[in-house]
């Protein structure tokens, strides 16, 4: 399997990544973005460069290379979760009237979308308990990224006849309470009343839609992560070059060079598995099973080596890595946010076994 990008993906990666790193050109510079409203800058840049229409015009290869490129700097903006998500959710399922009316502006940064999805006390279940009946919403969200911020609320709910279905709220839920996540994002508790909403697209039971969404936007989290990841290495091993200890660098230990040797094999493994889940997703001809089987894949490594390189990137800075100073302990905190937003490694583990019995062959799935 051919794991390469051609000449115009490499130039996009080379656009994104200089436009990222001119926004967020330190570690110092995100966390004070973060402190302000709405907590990302990069945005309106993002979408005059045309990434913010990625989902709608190019493949999840060219998407998917963005949100890599975003992660390397843990970029606050809600890319994934508005644009692959919530945006992915209206162009699959919208009537031609609202691909019409919110597409572009999707595209162009001036209309934010959020998927409201996940509620108090599950565990990444599309089950709804929030209902929907005589065209208004009853319920409770949470925690919802970017809520406050959001133009669009989409929001899966519990339909009279069975199923679940997906609706759009324009206006004001009865309440939204937000606060500052782990990594310096926002979340909300949104609650709904009587809100009116509209059905996004026919109607119906639209359950396998948004799980298909969510297994789409899981491997551009996943990607997400991978960009994380590689930067919290980058930064440890310059470290171990650098930082010297009893007259010589850090490098020269054998137990801490073994202890990047591992972080560096766990990388490389997460970039196989997340580079072929979106090779997968990007096939016309791969079925919604087969999608979802190469994203619990890449969900569980980010699971698993996110845990690791970035818990291990701080361990190796030693005392300045525990500093809100710094940047490994940021990334670390993304990489446990993208983890609670995809599902962990149990939860994907179970995906994955839950189907073994369909396959001949398998590999380990750790």
């Amino acid at each position: 399997m051919d794991f390469t990008i051609d000449a115009e993906q490499k130039a996009l990666v080379q656009a994104v990544k200089g436009l990222i790193t001119s926004v967020y050109d330190s570690s110092e510079t995100r966390r004070e973005i973060t402190k302000t409203d709405p907590g990302f800058a990069a945005w309106d840049k993002l979408a005059e460069m045309g990434v913010l229409s990625l989902p709608f015009e190019a493949t999840a290869v060219e998407t998917n290379l963005a949100a890599e490129e975003l992660g390397k700097v843990i970029a606050p903006d809600p890319f994934v979760e508005s644009i692959v998500l919530a945006g992915g959710l209206i162009d699959r399922l919208g009537t031609d009237e609202q691909k019409k009316q919110y597409l572009d502006a999707i595209a162009g940064g001036e209309t934010l979308p959020i998927l409201a999805w996940m509620e108090p006390g599950t565990r990444w279940s599309t089950a709804a308990s929030v209902t929907f009946a005589d065209g208004k919403l009853d319920g409770v969200k949470a925690p919802v990224v970017q809520a406050e911020r959001a133009d669009l609320l989409l929001v899966t709910a519990a339909l009279p006849e069975g199923g679940t279905g997906v609706f759009l709220v324009e206006g004001p839920p009865a309440s939204i309470e937000t606060t500052v996540t782990n990594d310096g994002s926002r979340a909300a508790t949104v609650t709904f009343r009587g809100t009116p909403a509209v059905p996004l697209g026919e109607g119906g039971d639209q359950t396998a839609e948004i799980e298909a969404a969510l297994d789409r936007a899981r491997i551009a989290y996943a990607h997400e992560a991978l960009g994380a990841m590689e930067t919290a290495l980058t930064t440890t091993v310059e470290y171990l070059k650098t930082r010297k200890q009893f007259g010589v660098t850090l490098n020269k230990f054998q137990a801490l060079t073994f202890r990047a040797a591992d972080m560096y094999v766990a990388l490389e493994l997460a970039r196989s598995t997340i580079t072929w889940a979106t090779i997968v997703a990007a096939d016309e001809s791969s079925t919604p099973e087969e999608i979802a089987a190469a994203a619990s894949h890449a969900g569980l490594q980010v699971s698993v080596a996110g845990r690791h390189i970035g818990l291990d990137a701080i361990q190796l800075h030693g005392g300045i890595g525990m500093t809100a100073e710094y940047s490994v302990g940021h990334y670390a905190s993304r990489l446990i946010a993208i983890e609670h937003l995809i599902g962990d490694g149990d939860f994907h583990r179970a995906r994955l076994a839950a189907n073994i019995d369909q396959h001949t062959v398998f590999d380990p799935i750790g």
